[in-house]
């Protein structure tokens, strides 16, 4: 029995290269929940900036944000309750992020609670950041400066995130969960989207093995991992389609299916 959806955003729920969601997804979102379901978006971007992509029903969502690292429950941008979260040990988050700066190629994202922070940066990334992602931004001259506790450091590498995992994995893999999220991006996290949805969970009196989640990258496989119902995008890698043989070429196909059927595809 489903009682709770969680999806991805980007490359899930929102293809790579586009800014909004299709439009369908708000009806099959208003189906659910006349059923009692609630649909809550897993993410590694910020909390700002996912609400965004839901305008007209942002105050109803629960948001597993910067993978897995904090969990909000519904209300306003200003007053949704924070339902978990899993900060990063600050001294070891910032040196991780001395080391990005050091990489040839890439760019540094450190993301709090409510602000994501940019050092030394090109305005070309505070552009895409702050205009194409959505993200509420901090420029610092300095990692030290940042005042919030520190969810989320992350890579942004447009030229592919292998020389960066190469470089940074064998230190940092071991201290923080690393994933690949997206085309461009290298994150590191204490927690995952695992142990987000289980958070969720817990808060909301729903077993996993009645969650049905999507995902299509990396840094899904442990929220994929830890639910009854997991699909996979059918695009995704080969080593992540061994590992979760489900898959779906559009979630909306999926949820439609369901709520027509009554029986997943």
């Amino acid at each position: 029995m489903i009682k709770l959806v969680v999806s991805d955003i980007d490359g899930t729920l929102l293809p790579y290269g586009e800014t909004k969601l299709s439009g369908e997804i708000f009806s099959l979102i208003e189906q659910l929940k006349e059923r009692g379901i609630p649909f809550c978006p897993t993410s590694g971007r910020q909390y700002h900036s996912i609400r965004s992509l839901f305008p007209h029903i942002a105050n109803e969502l629960s948001y597993v944000c910067e993978n897995g690292g904090v969990i909000y429950g519904p209300g306003t941008e200003d007053t949704a309750p924070i339902l978990g979260s899993t900060p990063m040990e600050r001294s070891s988050a910032l040196a991780l992020a001395r080391e990005i700066l050091n990489l040839p190629d890439s760019q540094l994202l450190i993301t709090g609670p409510k602000y994501a922070y940019l050092c030394q940066c090109t305005q070309d990334y505070v552009v895409h950041m702050r205009d194409f992602k959505g993200f509420q931004l901090k420029i610092v001259e300095d990692v030290e400066e940042i005042p919030e506790e520190i969810l989320k450091v992350s890579a942004y590498c447009p030229l592919g995130t292998k020389p960066a995992a190469e470089a940074l994995g064998p230190a940092w893999s071991t201290v923080f969960h690393m994933a690949v999220a997206g085309e461009d991006w290298l994150d590191f996290t204490l927690a995952d989207k695992g142990v987000g949805v289980l958070g969720l969970c817990r808060s909301m009196g729903i077993d996993p093995k009645d969650v049905l989640a999507f995902g299509d990258n990396w840094n899904d496989a442990a929220m994929l991992s830890v639910v009854g119902h997991p699909y996979l995008m059918a695009a995704a890698e080969q080593g992540l389609l061994e590992q979760f043989p489900t898959t779906c070429h559009r979630v909306e196909d999926v949820l439609r299916h369901f709520l027509a059927t009554n029986q997943l595809p």
